[in-house]
């Protein structure tokens, strides 16, 4: 589960750069949702859950 959580979030941080020319009108779109699922995860494994 770790291995599938650590592969989601690099996925989340390549997609977040706006490298390409249609991404540039996303805003802060991907890179929140990226921190939002960092949070989760942060969370879960203080907690233990992971």
């Amino acid at each position: 589960m770790g291995v599938l959580v650590l592969v989601v979030v690099v996925v989340l941080l390549i997609a977040a750069l706006p490298r390409w020319p249609h991404s540039r009108n996303w805003g802060y779109f991907p890179t929140s949702m990226l921190g939002a699922v960092t949070i989760a995860v942060l969370v879960l494994v203080l907690m233990g859950k992971m």
